[in-house]
């Protein structure tokens, strides 16, 4: 029998860890919290220290059962979880719930699954330390009161099922202003001039940029008229060496914002990859905001560099960090082993792999050498030039291996054009000249990479926080990753060759974004409430000093419990106060006008089940009727003409085998109802314009599906079916899916047999789905 138990937080992690141990260590999950804070109670005794009250939840229960049992046997209990201030909370409510001793129990920590690592934790354990549980503490207890507090707070003021939260309302501020932003944006026109150039004898062509912007067609066809008969020369050349740097080894922050430029992931996706990584043993611990490199990664680096590239491309670095409240980790997310160059592993885990294995290699390595060569352009008739600028890489140095990426041009590799031997003083001949109209462009929308970029420089959250935060305010429907289709523009293009200006009429698409977040109207109406009434949560600077509490507690020079004190009895009032409030119209409300055919009231507003129109007044006899917004439609700007529209619906649009077809919008948007059944109208179609032979098509084209989908069912239980799905035929009972043996011919199976295969099937799965959530 093993004389040591091991516990870790995940089951991938402890099946990596077992390999290095011998016989006498038994490694076990917790499967990450085994307990936390009531989820439907406050569960803070405010009357005595604000004592958070935990319980063990339901489906960790028995798991909690074999911990205890496991930790009788064995003579030493080591608590392994992650070096965080959550991990070190983990162990904490280990070391509490399984009724551990000082004498029996040891705390370790790694910053990489490798067998030294493990082994030298071993050799160098600690005891928890409590002022790291105290500031995870603190963090949980007011996130809970912020949440618990200002929520009812929503529903009674907006509508049910909101929430606030500490971090996130601050999120969703940022969202919104910034489309505050976009919306007060006035775009304003510009000609942007560029001219090919040649010297005589010269075959390669210069091409140079106008160093001033014209404001108007007017402006763009008299400057070329001017340069129909000018003499073009270089006025000025300079040639210098530039040097590019290296970024500095991969923070949480900035691998998440790197994976979402380079590899298009979302943030979550990029930590659900990074912790597999991790549990794997390929990659050092994945929430981390320090830069540093240990001697053993920096000394496998140079041997790595020298070995493959020669010792000039080796440069010995060391990286500080500077992020606000850096804490925890004690180095950079790194390859465990440096000479493993890729690993085994899915498609995701292979790139981003690749992508922190080059970025690590890069930060060891030298500089990159450019000669940068900037020619000035003067004509004789205007004072305006034309700059041209050539860059020639000297030395490679690091970029022989990484390019950085940046949010305005992401993963662009490119660089200036080389230019022909030339001197000050030269003539050159127009080509052509080129005046383009454009358009100033309004601040862009965030991506979740640029909203973690903004968050860390603020202060706000930390690397465990970020990929949480993001998740939540777009499963609350406050934030949503737009799909904004562009619009046609035309613009102008003047073209200056062999002395005639040709006017040219350009079609492009403009304003079209993927993936980027723009706030719902809920997500609108509740930030304007919390500014309004609880600006103390929603200011930045508020947030981000609570997390420089956070840290002092951390170190051991603050009380949790004096903090946590102070901000309740500030809050608490202020909240009871609100909530009584009484307010003339309910929040994000806005009156429209009068029905001219009516008379009754038209407003807007946000219902149950989001934002609506509503004719008529709840103060009236006769009940008032409601309309749900269509999509891209807005509480904040929508017409009284655009909302009288939506009370055209629901509206018949004709008849279809003997049944009426109806036409109308939900809460998922416009569709067609016919004989019970619901058809989703296509995004280039709307209810209020579908004809009836449209309908009837995608009526046509749903019943195909559905004949498809449907391999065979039973008279004898009719809530059992076997059904053709994205993935294969299944068995589906009882709104529960069960998968069928491969080899099996679905057609021929009995009730029995389905019947049989429901009865063998796991009954685990659900619970280890449930356990391995983090709490």
């Amino acid at each position: 029998m093993p004389k040591n138990l091991v516990i870790v937080e995940s089951p991938a992690k402890a099946k990596t860890i077992e390999k290095f141990l011998g016989k006498d260590y038994k490694v076990m999950s917790s499967y990450g919290h085994i307990r936390d804070l009531k989820k439907k109670d406050f569960s803070i005794d405010v009357d005595h220290n604000y004592n958070p009250i935990y319980e063990i939840p339901t489906d960790k229960k028995e798991l909690v059962k074999e911990l205890k049992s496991e930790a009788k046997k064995a003579e030493m209990v080591w608590l392994a979880s992650d070096e965080d201030r959550e991990g070190e909370a983990i162990a904490w409510h280990l070391y509490e719930v399984l009724g551990l001793t000082a004498e029996k129990s040891k705390r370790i920590v790694f910053h990489e699954i490798t067998k030294n690592a493990i082994l030298h934790a071993i050799e160098t354990p600690r005891s928890i330390d409590l002022n790291r549980v105290d500031a995870q503490q603190a963090r949980r207890v007011l996130d809970r009161i912020v949440g618990f507090e200002l929520s009812p707070v929503l529903w009674k003021k907006i509508k049910p099922a909101l929430s606030a939260g500490r971090v996130q309302s601050v999120a969703v501020r940022l969202i919104v202003e910034r489309e505050k932003e976009i919306k007060k944006f006035v775009s304003e026109e510009y000609y942007r001039v560029t001219g090919s150039f040649k010297k005589a004898g010269v075959a390669k062509a210069i091409k140079a940029d106008l160093n001033h912007r014209l404001t108007n067609k007017a402006a763009a066809n008299a400057f070329l008229e001017d340069c129909k008969s000018s003499e073009f020369t270089v006025t000025d050349l300079t040639t210098k060496p530039v040097t590019k740097t290296p970024a500095a080894p991969f923070t949480t922050s900035t691998l998440q914002q790197e994976a979402s430029r380079k590899l298009g992931f979302t943030v979550s996706q990029t930590m659900m990859v990074a912790q597999r990584l991790y549990e794997s043993g390929f990659i050092t611990y994945m929430r981390t905001d320090s830069v540093n490199l240990s001697t053993f990664a920096q000394n496998a680096i140079q041997k790595e560099v020298t070995e493959r590239l020669g010792e000039k491309y080796y440069k010995h670095r060391n990286y500080h960090t500077s992020s606000k409240g850096a804490q925890e980790a004690h180095e950079a997310i790194r390859p465990t082993y440096i000479e493993n160059h890729s690993i085994e592993g899915t498609a995701q885990e292979k790139k981003l792999y690749d992508l922190i294995w080059k970025r690590t290699i890069a930060t060891q390595m030298a500089d990159a050498i450019l000669e940068k060569t900037t020619v000035e352009i003067s004509n004789d008739k205007r004072n305006e030039k034309f700059v041209a600028t050539g860059e020639v890489i000297k030395f490679d140095g690091f970029l022989n291996v990484y390019i950085e990426s940046n949010d305005e041009e992401a993963d662009n590799e490119s660089s200036s054009d080389m230019l022909p031997a030339i001197a000050v003083g030269d003539k050159l001949t127009a080509n052509n000249i080129e005046a383009v109209q454009r358009f100033t462009q309004c601040p862009p929308r965030f991506t979740e990479a640029m909203l973690v970029k903004r968050l860390e420089e603020l202060g706000i959250g930390r690397p465990s926080t970020y990929a949480p935060t993001i998740s939540t305010i777009q499963n609350r429907d406050y934030v949503e990753k737009g799909e904004k289709e562009g619009v046609k523009r035309d613009y102008c293009v003047l073209t200056l060759k062999s002395g005639d200006i040709k006017e040219t009429i350009k079609t492009e698409t403009t304003g079209g974004e993927k993936g980027k977040l723009i706030p719902t109207d809920v997500g609108i109406v509740v930030n304007d409430f919390l500014l309004e009434y609880f600006p103390g949560i929603m200011d930045y600077n508020f947030t981000a000093k609570v997390e420089g509490k956070f840290d002092l507690i951390a170190e051991g020079q603050e009380e949790w419990t004096k903090e946590i004190g102070e901000f309740y009895q500030m809050f608490h009032p202020e909240v009871e106060k609100i909530s009584n409030l009484r307010l003339e119209h309910k929040v994000g409300e806005r009156v429209l006008g009068k029905d001219p055919k009516t008379g009754k009231e038209v407003s807007v507003k946000i219902g149950r089940f989001g934002p609506l129109v509503q004719l008529g007044s709840t103060d009236s006899e006769e009940k008032p009727q409601f309309a749900s917004l269509m999509k891209g439609q807005s509480v904040n700007d929508i017409t009284l003409e655009e909302a009288l529209k939506l009370f055209e619906l629901p509206r018949t649009v004709g008849e279809y085998e003997g049944k009426d077809v109806i036409a109308a919008i939900g809460r998922f948007g416009p569709y067609i109802k016919h004989d019970g059944k619901f058809v989703s109208i296509p995004k280039d179609n709307s209810a209020q314009a579908i004809t009836l032979e449209e309908a009837i098509e995608l009526i046509q084209k749903k019943a195909e599906a559905e004949k498809k989908k449907l391999v065979k069912k039973f008279d004898e239980d009719a809530d059992l079916e076997i059904l053709n799905g994205p993935y294969g035929v299944y068995i589906s009972y009882k709104k529960k899916n069960y998968k069928i043996p491969k080899g099996t011919n679905a057609e021929e199976l009995s009730l029995e047999d389905c019947k049989k295969i429901i009865e063998e099937a796991p009954k685990t799965a659900k619970r280890t789905t449930r356990r391995t959530k983090k709490a």
